[in-house]
């Protein structure tokens, strides 16, 4: 028997009672990815080529909240649970019970991203772009969430950092795959697209690097990562949701990517609708 270098440290997932009301530390890490991102979007504003005035970053994260919520909640509804909501349609309201996709939040930012461009009269992509590299934080931020409630666990293992999650039935030692994410969509992927995004770069290659990196990184822990009781694996004994998922993210991202390389130009000047607002 393998022996086991870490417990789990069992944190108490309500961060603050106040009678009635809880605050979890799911929704904090929340708070905290939304907080870095607002200051990494003032940052990247400061950049004399980038699309939007250091003054608007407040209102595009307020686009991108909306979005992620309503995203991720019916995505997780649609995506992993859809069974569930035929049976019980309010459920989909009931957000405190838990259940968010990140595929979901991803189209539900899509959508928030071009309404936003199109009120600023500035293309997709513009906007796209300069988002991407402000969202690992909250990836990261949001699978420390799932660590400290015990959710969302890996599959037994008997590697020695393997840990027993208090609210696994079975009590067996698993991957902490939480961790895994974290340090894959959340480190490594902002240190990826933040050192990329740097420099003046194609439009399009941005979010194109940023679709590549995710859909790799899920696809990777996937295999590691215990999948969703009432779904299980798709096919083959190891193919996942998640993974089916992820898998046209690698695809598009290559495609942006060469796109971007081969039809658009290096933008070093900020677009009319930047300079218009400075100038207001």
């Amino acid at each position: 028997m393998t022996e086991r270098w870490f417990d789990y440290p069992d944190i108490d997932p309500v961060a603050i009672s106040l009678g009635p009301l809880q605050i979890h530390w799911y929704g904090i890490m929340y708070l905290i990815g939304f907080g870095a991102a607002w200051w990494l979007g003032k940052l990247r504003a400061r950049k004399p080529y980038t699309p939007l005035q250091e003054l608007q970053v407040a209102d595009l994260i307020f686009w991108g909240a909306l979005g992620v919520v309503l995203g991720g909640r019916l995505g997780y509804v649609f995506f992993y649970n859809f069974g569930k909501f035929l049976d019980d349609p309010l459920w989909l309201f009931e957000v405190w019970t838990g259940g968010m996709s990140f595929h979901g939040g991803l189209i539900g930012v899509i959508v928030a991203m071009w309404l936003y461009g199109r009120s600023l009269g500035l293309k997709f992509f513009q906007v796209a772009d300069f988002v991407a590299p402000l969202v690992p934080i909250g990836l990261g931020m949001g699978r420390l969430g799932n660590f400290i409630g015990g959710e969302l666990w890996g599959r037994p293992t008997d590697v020695p950092w393997a840990m027993v999650f208090p609210r696994d039935p079975l009590g067996l030692a698993r991957h902490p795959s939480q961790l895994y994410q974290f340090a894959l969509e959340g480190v490594a992927l902002f240190c990826i697209l933040w050192f990329f995004s740097r420099k003046p770069r194609p439009r399009m290659t941005v979010s194109g690097l940023f679709l590549l990196c995710y859909g790799i990184f899920r696809i990777l822990v996937e295999f590691v990562r215990e999948p969703d009781a009432h779904i299980g694996y798709l096919a083959w004994g190891w193919l996942t949701e998640g993974q089916l998922l992820s898998m046209p993210m690698v695809i598009v991202g290559l495609l942006f990517i060469g796109w971007g390389l081969k039809f658009h130009q290096v933008e070093t000047s900020p677009p009319a609708a930047a300079v218009k607002v400075g100038k207001g």
